[in-house]
This record gives C-alpha cells, sequence and structure tokens, in this order.
C-alpha cells in the first residue's frame, strides 16, 4: 500500500469516526445494486426484460461475449485463429449453459432458441 492509500484511508476513517457520513442521504440503508444506471438508455428496456425474465448481468456478460466472438469468427481469414475464436466460443457456451441450468432453464428447446434469436436480433439493431 503506498503512502497516498494510507493518508486517504486515514482521512476517511476518522471522518467517519467524527460522523461526517451520518448526514448523507441513505446512509444506514443497503445500496441498490439492481439499478441500471450504466446500462445506455437504448438499451434500458431490453435490460429490464432480460432480469425480469430471470437473467443475471453475469449472464447477459457472458451471452454478449458469445455474440461478439461470433461476429470475429464471421470475418476472421486466418483458420488457426478462427479454430481458437471457435474454441473460445464453445467454452463460453458451456459456462452460459452452466448457469442457465443452475436456473432450470433449459436452453436446449426450439422455442427457447427461437425467442432468443429474436431477442439478439432486437438487441443487435
Amino acid at each position: 500500500m503506498d503512502f497516498s492509500m494510507i493518508v486517504s484511508e486515514h482521512r476517511i476513517k476518522k471522518a467517519y469516526e467524527d460522523g461526517e457520513f451520518k448526514a448523507l442521504p441513505g446512509f444506514g440503508k443497503p445500496l441498490n445494486l439492481d439499478d441500471d444506471l450504466g446500462v445506455p438508455e437504448e438499451l434500458k428496456m431490453a435490460h429490464r426484460m432480460m432480469k425480469n425474465a430471470g437473467f443475471s448481468t453475469d449472464e447477459m456478460n457472458v451471452k454478449k461475449e458469445m455474440m461478439r466472438i461470433e461476429d470475429l469468427i464471421k470475418v476472421c481469414d486466418n483458420e488457426l485463429d478462427k479454430q481458437e475464436l471457435q474454441q473460445n466460443l464453445n467454452e463460453k457456451m458451456l459456462k452460459y449453459n452452466a448457469m442457465l441450468s443452475k436456473k432450470r432453464i433449459n436452453t436446449n428447446s426450439s422455442l427457447f432458441k427461437n425467442y432468443e434469436h429474436k431477442l439478439e436480433g432486437k438487441l443487435l439493431k
């Protein structure tokens, strides 16, 4: 830990002990970590729909990574790079399916696949 971190920690601890944080809004209440402040305005509705359907931010991030890798595979000319990307995609798919299987969501059903493709189409517009 460097000197500036030590000084900062000391000042924060002193301010807390002096009660300077008690006047802050929401003091003593749990933080709302479910807000979508970091989500772009055009994606907020899709984000809420996915969250209401039981998908977590981690699952959405893995799905985004999968879609990015699929796009890279489409434009990749080097076969060795393409195989590496495909292997990375397979790993992400396993991780994604494992996340969903913990919630007992069957990702192999044709109904799920159809809905998934429709959502991807909406998100990519």
